[in-house]
């Protein structure tokens, strides 16, 4: 499971587009306010996501590359968390997510964390609820650093998503 959730993370952060334009092969379902829904064919088979980019980021200055929050859907499951933080991560650390006051926590690896796979649906609900997530994690500088999300057009984007790849 872990290894599939790899893969996944890897197959959308390597090609993790500009969240306002389609990039080659994917499809662009729609833009939903904060959220971009695509889909894509990938080598198992159709691949459906929304994502977005941090509005805020924190502390400033700090030299990284661009982060991405994935809902994505593909080989039936549905609902998979995962995040490019755009900065190789504290070895052992994990991503800590909060919704409305909702703690949610991702184990990591490189540069991506990712739902244990029991936590995705609660995350998921929790984005459908809320107004902003923020998403805390620690280089491998040991920088904490803080990207926030807003969640304006994730109900949108993720039933276009689940419409797209049923």
């Amino acid at each position: 499971m872990i290894v599939r959730r790899l893969a996944l993370a890897l197959l959308l952060t390597a090609h993790a587009p500009d969240v306002s334009t389609a990039q080659q092969g994917q499809q662009l379902l729609g833009q939903f306010t904060d959220w971009s829904a695509y889909s894509a064919n990938g080598a198992s088979g159709k691949v459906c996501f929304v994502i977005a980019q941090p509005k805020t980021r924190a502390p400033e200055g700090l030299n990284r590359d661009p982060a991405y929050f994935f809902v994505s859907h593909w080989g039936g499951s549905r609902n998979e968390i995962s995040v490019q933080a755009g900065f190789p991560l504290k070895p052992g650390s994990t991503v800590d997510i909060d919704i409305k006051g909702a703690p949610f926590r991702l184990v990591t690896q490189d540069q991506l964390g990712w739902s244990n796979g029991q936590d995705d649906s609660n995350i998921v609900n929790a984005m459908r609820g809320g107004a902003e997530m923020i998403v805390k994690s620690t280089s491998g500088r040991g920088n904490v650093t803080t990207d926030t999300y807003s969640l304006k057009g994730i109900s949108a984007a993720l039933d276009a998503a689940q419409g797209a790849c049923p």
